[in-house]
């Protein structure tokens, strides 16, 4: 049964208890309001109360399946949700209640609704007989739990009774965390599957005890905590910092405190330090056993600090789709930073670096979305997003999210927890952070701390300490491709998912509200810094003042600063390195140093044209016939496959050129080269990153198949120099102007770098429009779907004449973009 029965307490809230046979009592109640023939689903909009726990059993105990929705929610999304399941009944409380109706007026049906509290304190006495909580069929769908998610519409995640006992005996019967006599605080939301489980339903399968704090003002969580002397304490990572920095404030004022807390880091005790910070384990009722932590990852320097503390904070990994928990720590087995090993009756894989899951906790899928769940459940196999791997004693570690993931030009991945992670522990002055990409660029949105904004009223100096003391530390130990290159400073909490995850896609509508206005530009006299502004600002479109920072002002990328070097090294016969450029805190700060190490002052712009006249030691890579042959073979088999087609190969001069398509797949290398001819192909040459080609059968193969190596990120001078000797060798070059294959189908933004070889060398630049790649092979799938109809169009010569760099890019980009429109409308999309 899923429910106890007796005398002991199931229930306590502020002081009131309910028994379990009270609860059976008034599940009766709750179930007689309506007709459980009538009735396939139950909704309940409420925040936790003790008759949100009645309205859910008396679904389960008339056979029904419960969809809970979350009281945050606004009104279109409950609208949304009841409109995608239609639940014929829905328990509402009274908070929410004109919620409700606003949304009841977008609903296409009418479900019957009841106010949680009429009948919460009613008395249930004349129901006499418990409820047997038992399902007839343990397959049958027990809850839809619609997930927010951090991008989109929600989805209803179908879990059955037996999705749901496989993680409560499993983190119960097996691993032995939960216990009759525990009890918990139902602090946890019950619309999410960690609280459902966690709070309420495992607990209640126990016969264990949950009290409900009345608030979640944090002296009433306190109070609850103390009252009930609590055991169990279930809550998510945000719950957890802060309450640790709480703590650890505290700490940190008392030299005596701090000397402890080193020195219970070094004893590692746990009883030692449960003497030691006594004080601690009694403000949280002095009966914690276990801390448990789900929903995200708790950082690592938090979670030893707990330990430091003498607590034991229990990590899981999973998602609303697995009920929820794949992995959980075992008590005595914890390693800070890993949620632990992988649950009885669930198996784990990692596939191309993706955790994969596969047992009894898995959901039947998602409501009424066939295509959906088969994109994530494939072959009983629920591919979770996320990217990890095991260690070799078992422990999962996770290392970030495959969607989150953001994807330079360049090819790099990088992760922005782990940027945000940094930044937030500048504790003194950063609340929270949401990093986001814009272009090859990151951003932040930063709420600064409470203490800052008391210390800083005025908005303009609050963004320089901001600027300064945290954005510009922490560009200085990063990598070059992490660095943060703007941030607007935010009075409110960042957008997130009720688990704590930011809602990444909703940060760059922040950007707007940043306003700080740019102060007084400071009048200096130095020739050094009108010649530099100057050309800062002809390179970067804007007016340049003496205090802005060279990244976070004017977002110099590593075209720029290589751009920048060349300049400083010809009109100063200074070599300032790219990598050393950003040491200057401001441009004025540069051009004291040039004023002080300069040999001349002589004004020039960049002379690419030198530069690509500098002697460079390249051999190009050999020709087998074997390369010419698998290009004629592709071109065969992609017809077969695709339908390949081309079009516009009379737009291919005789002379050497730049061919630049639009990136699509990673087999447009091939579908371009497989429409030219062979004396073309003979004298045609790829680039490939260095990052790609890093072994030396890769390195052979690539050094007899025309493809040049380079590494754009270490040497970009030096690798437009190479590029540029093979033109001046009357090859071809065929260059993605993007960089990185696009990520929604649509034409990203073009480098600079083909433009510069074209205009520098005089050399055409032929725009390539590829339809229907990306179809045929979005990013992250692994194999091509056949008889997606893929086009590649050569499009008539770009010649670079006298026009500059932006402009040639442009003129490519226009005509590629335009083409791409064209096939839109001819394909009916």
């Amino acid at each position: 049964m899923f429910l106890k029965q007796g005398d002991k307490t199931a229930l306590v809230k502020s002081g009131k208890t309910v028994t379990y046979n009270e609860l059976g009592k008034k599940v009766q109640l709750y179930s007689s309001l309506y007709k459980a023939s009538e009735t396939n689903k139950v909704g309940i909009f409420s925040e936790n109360r003790e008759g949100w726990v009645y309205s859910f059993y008396s679904a389960w105990n008339n056979n029904a399946m419960v969809v809970p929705v979350d009281f945050m929610s606004t009104v279109s999304e409950v609208a949304y949700i009841l409109n995608d399941c239609k639940p014929e009944i829905v328990f509402v409380s009274a908070a929410k209640m004109a919620d409700y109706q606003e949304a009841a007026k977008k609903l296409d049906y009418q479900p019957k609704v009841f106010t949680i509290e009429d009948y919460e304190d009613q008395n249930a006495d004349r129901f006499s007989e418990f409820p047997i909580i038992e399902p007839q069929n343990e397959d049958d769908t027990a809850v839809v739990i619609y997930t927010s998610g951090t991008t989109g519409n929600p989805k209803g995640v179908m879990l059955s009774y037996a999705n749901l006992l496989a993680n409560m005996l499993g983190v119960s019967r097996d691993v032995k965390i939960y216990q009759a006599d525990d009890r918990v605080m139902m602090l946890l939301p019950l619309h999410h599957i960690f609280g459902l489980v966690g709070n309420m339903i495992l607990p209640m399968y126990m016969g264990a005890m949950a009290a409900i704090p009345p608030s979640m003002a944090s002296d009433d969580i306190i109070k609850t905590l103390q009252d009930n002397k609590i055991t169990l304490l279930l809550g998510v990572p945000r719950l957890y910092s802060a309450i640790h920095k709480g703590v650890k404030d505290k700490i940190n004022k008392s030299k005596v405190a701090g000397a402890l807390f080193s020195l219970a880091e070094k004893v590692n005790s746990k009883a030692f330090s449960k003497f030691v910070f006594g004080t601690v384990h009694k403000k949280f009722g002095g009966s914690i056993r276990f801390m448990v932590c789900g929903g995200a990852a708790l950082d690592q320097v938090v979670g030893r600090d707990y330990k430091t503390l003498g607590f034991d904070v229990l990590e899981g990994y999973g998602m609303t789709e697995a009920s929820p928990m794949i992995t959980f720590t075992r008590p005595g087995h914890i390693k800070v930073g890993s949620p632990g090993f992988v649950l009885p009756k669930c198996d784990v894989e990692i596939r191309d670096g993706e955790i994969v899951a596969k047992g009894e906790n898995i959901m039947k899928g998602y409501y009424n979305r066939s295509e959906e769940t088969a994109e994530v459940l494939k072959d009983g196999w629920l591919y979770t997003g996320d990217l990890g791997h095991f260690d070799e004693n078992g422990f999962l570690h996770i290392t970030g999210r495959k969607k989150e993931i953001l994807i330079l030009s360049n090819g790099k991945n990088i992760n922005p927890v782990e940027i945000e992670t940094k930044l937030e522990r500048y504790a003194a002055f950063v609340a929270e952070v949401g990093v986001y990409q814009s272009g090859d660029q990151f951003k932040a949105i930063v709420v600064p701390s409470h203490e800052l904004k008391m210390q800083f009223k005025d908005a303009h100096e609050l963004h320089q300490e901001l600027k300064w003391k945290v954005f510009d530390v922490y560009n200085k130990g990063c990598s070059s491709y992490k660095k943060v290159t703007d941030f607007t400073v935010y009075d409110g909490e960042l957008p997130r998912t009720r688990l704590g995850k930011i809602r990444r896609f909703k940060l760059a509508a922040l950007e707007l509200v940043d306003e700080v206005e740019e102060v007084a530009e400071l009048k200096v006299e130095s020739q050094e810094f009108n010649i530099i502004s100057e050309y800062l600002t002809q390179e970067k479109g804007k007016k340049v003042l003496p205090q802005h920072h060279l990244e976070m002002d004017l977002g110099l990328d590593s075209l720029d600063k290589v751009s920048l070097q060349v300049f400083l090294k010809s009109s100063f016969g200074v070599d300032v390195d790219p990598s050393e450029q950003v040491r200057f805190k401001s441009v004025y700060d540069l051009s004291q140093y040039i004023h002080e190490h300069r040999s001349k002052m002589e004004v020039e712009k960049i002379d690419w044209t030198r530069i690509l006249k500098e002697k460079v030691n390249l051999s190009l890579p050999k020709t087998w016939f074997t390369g010419r042959a698998l290009v004629k073979l592709s071109k065969a088999f992609f017809s077969l496959y695709f339908g390949l087609k081309g079009k516009g190969l009379k737009n291919i001069p005789d002379e050497p050129c730049i061919i630049a398509p639009n990136h699509q797949s990673y087999f447009d290398g091939l579908f371009v080269a497989s429409f030219l001819r062979n004396n073309v192909i003979k004298n045609t040459y790829f680039y490939a990153k260095e990052k790609h080609v890093n072994t030396r059968w890769l390195k052979f193969i690539a050094n007899r198949h025309h493809v040049i190596v380079m590494d754009l990120n270490k040497d970009l001078k030096e690798s437009i120099q190479k590029m540029g000797e093979a033109l001046k060798k009357k090859k071809n070059l065929i260059i993605f102007p993007e960089g990185t294959r696009t990520k929604t189908g649509n034409i990203g933004d073009f480098k600079k770098t083909f433009a510069i070889l074209s205009r520098e060398l005089n050399v055409p630049i032929v725009p390539v429009s590829i339809k229907g790649a990306y179809d045929a092979l979005p990013k992250g799938s692994k194999f091509p779907k056949p008889f997606k109809k893929v086009i590649v169009e050569f499009l008539e010569p770009v010649m670079p004449g006298a026009e500059t760099y932006e402009n040639i890019s442009n003129a490519v980009h226009s005509k590629i973009s335009k083409q791409l429109n064209v096939s839109r409308v001819r394909l009916g999309e």
